[in-house]
């Protein structure tokens, strides 16, 4: 859930996020203007999101200097930590990710958003039906298929996933792909994304949950065998 922690390890990894800051409520709270011309470096538009939540809560896009510290102070409402970020331009491709050995990745789709916020909010996701719609599958080449897979699963491992998770990609118009997030504990439900990626790459919901209980179960296993002391000869 921690997106700054998040982005660092990816960062750390050589793959690609968008440009951020992170900003705690300390030093917020005892310099705001200057916390907020460091800020203005990342370039306008940005988005201010607390790092510890989901569903676009509390995130806001900011245009202009002018409304940064409302943002951020709205960001903190939700979590003692926020994160800064410029915005990207470009295609929002969304790609599921099932654990195993190996594990693996299913076809692209897209998120198109249509709500006058400009961006996937959390009106456009829950309360307007018209706020956004889903491409399935995601119109993108082959070649950029295979890209998006390889950065979805090459996250997945870096940040240590185990199970499940949905992996949320920006494509740029130059062919560039960015990982905005990762989301471990994806939408579940018949209109979610994830179950009705694995359903586009050939597998059912019955399948796809016998799949997860099945590695759960593996994965039980696995560390019952592990040792919780240790004795010296």
């Amino acid at each position: 859930m921690d997106k700054d922690v998040m982005k660092r390890l990816l960062r750390d990894a050589g793959i690609p996020v968008a440009a951020f800051h992170t900003i705690r409520r300390n030093r917020f709270d005892a310099n705001a203007d200057a916390v907020c011309a460091d800020m203005a470096a990342l370039g306008y538009p940005l988005f201010t999101k607390p790092a510890n939540a989901g569903s676009s809560v509390g995130v806001r896009k900011v245009a202009g200097p002018e409304t940064l510290a409302d943002a951020i102070r709205h960001a903190f409402e939700f979590d003692d930590k926020v994160i800064v970020e410029a915005a990207v331009v470009g295609r929002e491709i969304e790609l599921a990710v099932l654990g195993g050995n190996p594990a693996t990745v299913s076809v692209a789709g897209e998120i198109v958003v249509e709500h006058p916020d400009g961006f996937y909010s959390y009106d456009a996701k829950y309360l307007d039906e018209k706020g956004a719609r889903l491409e399935l599958p995601a119109r993108i080449t082959p070649v950029e298929l295979a890209r998006a897979q390889s950065v979805a699963l090459r996250s997945f491992e870096v940040l240590e996933c185990e199970g499940m998770a949905r992996v949320d990609l920006f494509l740029r118009a130059d062919g560039e792909i960015l990982v905005n997030e990762i989301n471990t504990i994806p939408g579940f439900t018949a209109i979610s994304m994830y179950p009705k990626l694995w359903a586009l790459s050939g597998m059912t919901p019955t399948e796809l949950v016998s799949r997860l209980i099945d590695l759960a179960l593996e994965r039980g296993r696995r560390r019952a065998g592990l040792g919780r002391s240790f004795l010296s000869a």
